[in-house]
């Protein structure tokens, strides 16, 4: 299916996850003032694999809270019918070891799309403070590798029709950009492209010490390269961070070479002309 002038935003969170304020409503309510067509919930999946209710308060919901996650993003997609589209998504944590549970969430549920993020290499968070500090140079090397290793694997998962914030590593660390590691980079968007997964070019990078999106200019020009569908997420943690920069990222595209974007319908790929 192909769309013209479509607005959208596939990348939001709320109050839930324990670090992004507002309820759901909030969210739809400032994508129905900013004039978007589409509004994707997709707060952060809780950690399916634990037995512990809420293993990281502050980062997730708990796995209790879930059910009632769904049942509010289907009851504010029948209620604002006639305004916008809702969409029910996750942003769904990749982990190598634990795709099975992750994997029957997402087989249960009809979500419109899922987002899949390597938030932890080597069990540590990519946001962490500090995480390079202990590196030498041949090590920072080798823990970028395995980011993009994992990343690969998400691809190749088959859970995900979006892949999330694929260099969100340089978040806290601006460093992150300058450590050679290009053959993986371009082999794990090669591997994107013949996935036929989608990328987002998430904006929320301007909310760290980076700045700017996500990922850099310089891989979404491999990216076209390599035939990989962009997407667009805000990554909103307010609501009125919704649709942020959306026309921006548009026009950057266009320049770039894309002449589309995509979104999600009930997991089918729709398309819109730059």
């Amino acid at each position: 299916m192909t769309a013209t002038e479509v607005s959208f935003d596939l990348h939001t969170h709320h109050e839930r996850c324990g670090h992004a304020s507002g309820c759901i409503e909030e969210y739809v309510t400032s994508a129905i003032s900013k004039g978007l067509d589409y509004i994707g919930i997709s707060d952060h999946s809780p950690y399916f694999y634990s037995e512990n209710d809420h293993l990281y308060p502050g980062i997730a919901m708990p796995i209790s809270q879930f059910d009632h996650y769904i049942k509010e993003v289907l009851g504010l997609k029948e209620k604002y019918a006639s305004d916008i589209h809702v969409l029910l998504g996750m942003e769904s944590d990749f982990f190598e070891l634990h795709q099975p549970p992750y994997q029957n969430i997402i087989d249960r549920y009809p979500f419109d799309y899922v987002i899949g993020s390597v938030h932890y290499v080597n069990d540590v968070n990519i946001f962490t403070r500090g995480r390079w500090d202990q590196f030498s140079e041949e090590e920072a090397i080798l823990e970028k590798k395995e980011y993009y290793r994992l990343i690969q694997q998400s691809a190749k998962s088959g859970m995900f029709q979006i892949l999330g914030h694929i260099d969100a590593m340089k978040g806290f660390y601006p460093a992150f950009s300058d450590i050679p590691a290009q053959k993986e980079i371009d082999d794990t968007l090669r591997i994107i492209g013949e996935e036929e997964v989608a990328i987002e070019v998430n904006t929320s990078g301007k909310m760290k010490d980076v700045g700017g999106w996500y990922p850099s200019h310089e891989i979404l020009e491999r990216a076209l390269f390599h035939g990989v569908d962009i997407t667009f997420g805000s990554d909103a943690h307010v609501p009125e961070r919704v649709g942020d920069d959306f026309e921006n990222v548009k026009k950057v595209l266009k320049d770039i070479g894309f002449t589309r974007m995509v979104y999600f319908v009930e997991r089918e790929k729709r398309e819109v002309r730059l």
